[in-house]
């Protein structure tokens, strides 16, 4: 429409899509749980989230690929020589446009300069060194000389001092240009020698960036910052040198004293004196192997060192190896430096969907690291217990409620009268309206006995669970470490949700035992412990059954192994053996003995086709009356569930 607005539509490229949905935080909580039923660690669970990345999104290791992808193509760039043999050319071409200007003087001064040609020494830097005084024939041999000296001293100062850029290909010889270079100089090794003597530089600082800061396009906000811009330039032209030959560092080095003479040379110096003191952590001697066919100028070659030694970093910031990383140790704005735009917001979003996980609350954060919340071990357990239902097929299932009065028990609705000796809350409307009945309307409201009425209520069984779990490391070089985990998770919701008065202790044993909550069985790893001490898990399930007196006593204990150690009765330590000492033995049974006085119900799940566990375990059972369940992986839930389900009706 003539005179109208016009607008174009496409996809948006500044940034994350204002638009895009939320990250599904729950299916980043599933699939890290997933991993943990499976077997996995949580740590390695939270870890492998963050590198492959939410469904749909890249993670950590598309970042990696394409960081070591970028360092593979800086190591082929060029040669980093290509400073010297650009000079020799330059130098060559000056002798030869000198040599033809002799050639047609016919005086004894030319035969004598052609001479001095002839005797330079073979070394680049000591034959520029003595043309210092030479006094050319040959214009344009004359400008062909200067360029080597001044191009790589523009190199140079470039490769620092990003902003010199256009001030010195401008006017690199003029008078004030260099004054102003020598005055840069000599304020910014001040303000250096200062910082690093403890004083406050806000000031000399402010100072120095409003006569100085154009040469600074980084715009650094404090002397950190200007330190970290300028030692890193610095750390690239000392690889640099340390990337070359003993011949090339020596012709290189040659070159550049005299490019930037001796007042400069010197106040440059000691800035690299100050920046290697104030940033000792930047790798300042490290070599690198650059190779390719197109010659590289000091700048050049610096600036690709430069990139190496930033994407190394990169690097080990994504790789997150070293003890405490966490995506915050990630430089954001390194990634986009290096790897652009959309790499930087992928960080960002990872940053987002941990920071999520922690605001819903999913995750928690403790001295150990990131740990799985209550909410999410819920979830967690409510997964598993899926699981199992999903395969349970063993018999009718319910709440087997005992019917009995009992003031802690649920309301069925029905009341009674009140008798002597009743536990149940009273029923106030219908005591008081057998009380108006009984006397009429009006008040006062006269009670006599006969018209109370008690709430009839059930009282369901209660049990005292205690589930034993085998944590030796032959649990997970079998594949039985995830069916474990998930059965003690699947155990422990169905218990806090259907049957919330049962009391269970998760126990785990090695060589030795120990009670374990569920955000601990989650984070629990195996250990390159021999040893598995039931008679150790025993005790501890005998005194979780012993604070619950009036429930009914369940242990289930699941194991792939004979009990192979027992505690020291002296000092209270795992004791390992194996063939299993007759000490180990009889301090087990000992426990199982204790146990079923106390009128436990003792079932034990056996995994794997042992033999010498199998023996075990019958005689066991016979001196317990418990029951043996020989159970593949993949079924352990479903028979301890429909074992608890069975066992919590009690023999009481």
């Amino acid at each position: 429409m003539p005179g109208g607005n016009r607008f174009r539509y496409g996809p948006w490229r500044d940034g994350p899509d204002p638009l895009a949905p939320p990250y599904d935080v729950r299916a980043a909580v599933d699939a890290v749980g997933a991993e943990v039923l499976a077997g996995g660690s949580l740590r390695d669970a939270l870890r492998d989230l963050l590198r492959r990345g939410p469904a749909g999104q890249r993670g950590l290791d598309d970042l990696l690929a394409r960081a070591r992808r970028l360092r593979r193509e800086a190591l082929r760039r060029g040669d980093l020589d290509g400073t010297v043999t650009r000079s020799r050319a330059l130098l060559d071409q000056a002798l030869a446009a000198e040599r033809d200007a002799l050639r047609d003087a016919g005086d004894d001064d030319a035969r004598f300069a052609e001479a001095t040609l002839d005797n330079l020494p073979p070394s680049t830097a000591r034959a520029v060194e003595e043309l210092a005084g030479y006094d050319w024939r040959s214009d344009e041999a004359r400008t062909t000389y200067r360029r080597i000296l001044d191009g790589l001293r523009r190199d140079v100062l470039e490769q620092r001092f990003a902003g010199l850029r256009d001030a010195l290909r401008a006017s690199a010889d003029d008078p004030g240009t260099q004054a102003r270079l020598a005055e840069l100089m000599r304020d910014l090794n001040d303000l250096l020698g200062r910082y690093a003597r403890g004083e406050d530089c806000t000031d000399p600082f402010a100072e120095f960036m409003r006569r100085h800061g154009e040469f600074f396009p980084e715009r650094p906000g404090t002397v950190d910052e200007l330190v970290d811009v300028l030692a890193r330039r610095s750390a690239a032209g000392e690889r640099l040198m340390q990337s070359l030959s003993d011949r090339q560092r020596e012709e290189l080095s040659g070159l550049m004293a005299q490019s930037l003479g001796g007042p400069l040379a010197a106040e440059l110096a000691q800035l690299d004196a100050h920046l290697r003191t104030l940033r000792p952590d930047l790798d300042w001697k490290r070599r690198e192997r650059v190779r390719g066919d197109r010659p590289l100028g000091y700048g050049e070659a610096a600036g690709a060192l430069a990139e190496i030694g930033e994407l190394d970093d990169l690097l080990d910031q994504l790789g997150q190896e070293h003890p405490g990383a966490t995506l915050d140790d990630i430089d954001a704005e390194a990634v986009r430096r290096t790897l652009g735009r959309e790499a930087a917001d992928d960080v960002r979003r990872l940053r987002e969907l941990e920071r999520e996980l922690r605001r819903q609350g999913w995750l928690s954060r403790g001295a150990s690291g990131l740990t799985l919340s209550p909410k999410a071990l819920r979830r967690l357990g409510g997964t598993a217990l899926r699981r199992v239902f999903a395969e349970l097929t063993a018999g009718p299932r319910g709440q087997h409620d005992l019917r009995s009065a009992g003031a802690a028990g649920e309301v069925t609705g029905a009341s009674r009268p009140w008798e002597y000796g009743d536990e149940q809350p009273f029923d106030v409307i219908r005591t008081i309206s057998r009380a108006v009945r009984r006397g009429g309307q009006g008040v006062p409201v006269t009670l006599a006995v006969e018209d109370f009425e008690v709430v009839e209520t059930e009282r369901r069984a209660s049990a005292a669970v205690a589930l034993c779990v085998d944590l030796s490391y032959s649990m997970i070089s079998e594949g039985r470490w995830g069916p474990m985990k998930q059965t003690a998770l699947a155990l422990s919701h169905l218990m806090a949700t259907q049957f919330p008065q049962d009391a269970l202790q998760i126990i785990g044993f090695g060589r030795e035992a120990l009670p374990l909550s569920q955000q601990e069985l989650v984070a629990t790893e195996p250990e390159l412990v021999q040893g598995t001490n039931l008679q150790h898990a025993l005790r501890l399930a005998g005194r979780h059954l012993r604070r619950h007196p009036g429930a009914e006593p369940v242990v289930l204990v699941v194991t792939d192994g004979e009990p192979t150690a027992h505690l020291d009765p002296e000092t209270g330590t795992g004791v390992f053996c194996w063939p299993p000492l007759s000490e180990t033995i009889e301090a087990t049974i000992h426990e199982v003995d204790r146990l079923t006085r106390t009128g436990a119900t003792l079932n034990i799940f056996m995994l794997g086709d042992d033999p010498r566990l199998h023996r075990f375990v019958k005689a066991v059972i016979q001196r317990s009356r418990g029951r043996m369940f020989t159970a593949d992986p993949d079924d352990l839930g479903e028979f301890v569930v429909s074992d608890y389900l069975r066992a919590r009706r009690g023999k009481r």
